[in-house]
């Protein structure tokens, strides 16, 4: 799959959600509160890479924090498509940029 494709199925789930939304609540959710459910995410991902460390105990912990991560992913493709960001095009300009910049430091 490419990062398209992977894009491509984030977003039609975000208008599957979003239909729900419209039917439970009258209204999407707002930027402001995809983000904050991210936030949730991040904070639960953090729980996640500890218990995989051995810090903390949550069972099922590999297959929870698959589960975690793909959905952070989702939540940063959602917001990107939200803010008009080309997440893609900022993803290679910014890896190739801290390439080229550690290169330079490592003196390669």
């Amino acid at each position: 799959m490419t990062f398209s494709d992977l894009q491509a199925s984030a977003l039609q789930l975000n208008a599957l959600y979003e239909q729900l939304e419209t039917r439970k609540y009258g209204r999407t959710w707002t930027t402001q509160e995809l983000a904050l459910g991210f936030v949730g995410d991040v904070g639960d991902l953090a729980k996640l890479i500890q218990a995989n460390a051995g810090i903390r105990t949550i069972d099922d912990c590999k297959a929870k924090l698959g589960h975690e991560l793909s959905d952070c992913l989702w939540s940063i493709m959602v917001l990107a498509d939200k803010c008009g960001i080309d997440l893609e095009a900022e993803f290679v300009e910014n890896t190739r940029g801290l390439a080229d910049h550690l290169r330079s430091e490592l003196g390669t």
